[in-house]
């Protein structure tokens, strides 16, 4: 199926194109402002679908909202019906179009003619009303604020908070894209408004902590609950702003006759992760936890763990090496070591369910062997 995309080169544009062709699909033509009539008559001829997602949102002149938005697509309808194209329509407007302003009109305007563009081909049509989409690729300095923040933040520049109580709704580029790709699979879906989403609340305040947690947390290595949810997304859209120069950083490496041991992340509820090495014939541990659990998983050398029941004396002995994959799980109320019995260098990687509290560490010394 041939799929025509306005605005191809845009924020939104951009990101669908990347998706469908990870979807397998490869007779995409994308339009943009360098395209000519012709080339948007040749596109749609044969098109299977159409995202209309080109649009003007900060012009120079306000007289560029009409020909821009209403104009394009009035233009984009005639050469649907000169070319006898009768392929379903996306139409990315805005919850402006709610609103008596030049912009809201404008897009409302393109709403009307794709609708009774629907009409009269029997067309379906399908009209996103869509609000401060953000994510990768968005154009900072431009007209979202998620965008700018994480450019400037990323950079150590300032940004401008005038209100940090004005309300945001934001939606995850992501979520966008899914909502497009979900009615090419939908068939028989019919014309009207669809909700892209889901659709986030929060602040202009709270978006700039938000992000500013997300840059100090390279140097804290707390991070913020970055698995599901608006903290997801932005923390994504944060790191596809970072500069190359900033791929990469360094955390505090602890280094004794021992070996060293570096911690790598911290989580506010689900624990911190390190390693550490050891050399041949060194001990480490040699204490005690009475809620504090650990995980440890060998990723090179050959590791002995002994435990010892603090109360009974009851001991237990295992041996681990590296590529074995073997986690070892240590128990409360049992004291236990982790000593190098091989001839190289020995690596560690370790899981604690808590982050170490100087004030409250639940760590007891009490050697295995007394």
């Amino acid at each position: 199926m041939r799929i025509v995309i306005t605005g191809a080169d845009g924020f939104i544009g951009r990101n669908l194109s990347v998706r469908l062709g990870e979807l397998g699909y490869t007779d995409v033509l994308g339009i943009t402002l360098d395209s000519s009539r012709d080339d948007l008559l040749a596109a749609l001829t044969g098109a299977g679908f159409v995202f209309h997602l080109a649009g003007v949102n900060r012009p120079k002149d306000v007289g560029e909202f009409a020909t821009g938005n209403a104009g394009f697509t009035e233009e984009l309808c005639a050469a649907l019906a000169e070319t006898g194209c009768r392929a379903p329509v996306v139409l990315t407007s805005s919850t402006q179009a709610a609103l008596d302003n030049a912009y809201g009109e404008s897009k409302r305007a393109a709403e009307d003619a794709l609708l009774q563009h629907g009409a009269r081909s029997g067309s379906a049509v399908y009209l996103f009303r869509l609000t401060n989409v953000f994510g990768k690729w968005a154009r900072p300095n431009y007209n979202s604020a998620v965008a700018t923040f994480c450019h400037n933040i990323a950079r150590g520049l300032d940004i401008t908070v005038n209100d940090p109580a004005a309300a945001l709704r934001l939606v995850y580029v992501d979520d966008v894209i899914e909502a497009f790709v979900g009615l090419l699979n939908a068939p028989g879906t019919a014309s009207g408004f669809v909700a892209a989403g889901p659709e986030y609340e929060t602040t202009v305040g709270e978006l700039e902590q938000t992000l500013r947690g997300f840059a100090a947390s390279r140097a804290t290595m707390l991070t913020p609950r970055v698995g599901c949810g608006l903290l997801r997304a932005l923390y994504a859209t944060y790191l596809s702003y970072l500069p190359r120069e900033a791929f990469d950083y360094t955390v505090p490496l602890h280094g004794d006759s021992r070996g060293v041991f570096v911690e790598m992340l911290k989580t506010p509820d689900c624990g911190q992760f390190s390693y550490f090495t050891a050399h041949p014939g060194i001990t480490r541990g040699e204490h005690y936890h009475h809620s504090k659990t650990e995980k440890f998983l060998v990723i090179k050398g050959t590791a002995r763990f002994a435990f010892r029941h603090i109360i009974s004396g009851e001991r237990c002995e295992l041996v681990t090496k590296g590529g074995e994959a073997r986690i070892v799980e240590t128990v409360p109320g049992w004291t236990h070591n982790i000593t190098n019995i091989g001839d190289d260098e020995m690596i560690v990687m370790l899981w604690a369910n808590e982050i170490f509290d100087q004030q409250k560490p639940d760590t007891f010394a009490m050697n295995v062997r007394p």
